[in-house]
């Protein structure tokens, strides 16, 4: 590599944590593979990471060889997680992003990686988003900051991103930034990825696609639900809140989605309580009071009654 190219290449660095989502990780590092290939030179030199050196194992068992990581300067360094994001992260990794940062370095977190970096005090007072199925365990985890559900955002060094396909966005908005638009758009023509989302773009289907319904009151109410998961409230509380009776409320219910109120709301709170009991490192009884229920034992009773096994069980 010759003195004048090795200064047109940037290195980017992505951080490999046990179990990481490998469509996150083709999503973000392939972009720069195909944008290397059209330029004809080197813009991007690309390296995988691990805390000690070692091959990392994804979610679908690919094996992928890794360096390791360490405080040198690169251009960006890319934290990929997934599972259980809360238990991946240790003192000594935190310590060498936060020296990497003080270096320079831009930081950023693809699906759970946000994780590691808000554990690290690297995104207090930062514009970021994390995967959707995460977002609950960083705030129980970490009260003080405020994901985004987009589908990825820049803020300055740190950059941040929901995972999946998402990646395919978020690079082509790098690209673009470094390439510009023209030549990104390129890129992702490589991939047929013609519809390039902006990065507020949501994360989710629609709760209307999501439930199959689309009638308004109904779906204020169920979008309400999702947001008072630690105080739910009561079938007059709700009622009062879409403006509607009681037995309206009911009849909507069972119209539209063949289940009781309670039924419902029941099932919301206990699916939020699977992913804390899956993704964070609080206490069944804790979760118990984050999800709306009187005691542990109540809770432990709805939860095997849904899914089979006791919250220990699924904890462990």
């Amino acid at each position: 590599m010759t003195e004048q190219t090795s200064r047109l290449t940037q290195s980017i660095g992505f951080l490999l944590l046990p179990g990481f989502a490998l469509m996150s990780y083709a999503s973000a590092t392939e972009p720069l593979r195909a944008a290397n290939l059209l330029a004809g030179q080197p813009l991007y030199d690309v390296t995988p990471l691990s805390l000690d050196g070692n091959p990392v194992s994804s979610s679908s068992g690919a094996i992928i060889p890794c360096e390791r990581l360490d405080p040198t300067p690169r251009h960006i360094v890319f934290i990929c997680a997934g599972g259980n994001p809360s238990a991946l992260g240790s003192p000594d990794l935190y310590a060498i992003l936060r020296q990497l940062s003080r270096n320079g370095v831009r930081l950023g977190g693809i699906s759970g990686g946000p994780f590691i970096l808000a554990a690290a005090g690297l995104l207090n007072g930062r514009d970021f988003t994390i995967h959707w199925e995460h977002s609950a365990a960083l705030i129980e985890a970490f009260p003080h900051l405020n994901p985004r559900q987009a589908r990825f955002v820049l803020d300055g060094n740190r950059i941040t991103c929901g995972g999946g396909v998402a990646p395919l966005d978020m690079m082509h908005a790098l690209i673009s930034e470094r390439m510009g638009a023209d030549f990104a758009r390129r890129v992702s023509d490589w991939y047929l990825h013609t519809a390039v989302a902006e990065p507020a773009a949501p994360q989710r289907a629609s709760t209307a696609e999501r439930f199959r319904v689309n009638h308004p009151v109904l779906l204020n109410v169920l979008e309400k639900m999702e947001a008072a998961i630690e105080q739910p409230l009561d079938r007059g509380q709700m009622a009062m809140y879409a403006g509607v009776s009681q037995r309206h409320l009911d009849r909507l219910f069972a119209g539209y989605l063949n289940a009781g109120y309670s039924e419902v709301y029941r099932n919301f709170r206990l699916a939020h309580a699977k992913r804390l009991l899956q993704q964070s490192p609080l206490s069944i009884s804790e979760i118990a009071v984050a999800t709306g229920f009187s005691s542990t034992s109540h809770f432990s009773r709805a939860y095997a009654a849904v899914f089979g096994k006791s919250p220990k069980q699924e904890r462990r």
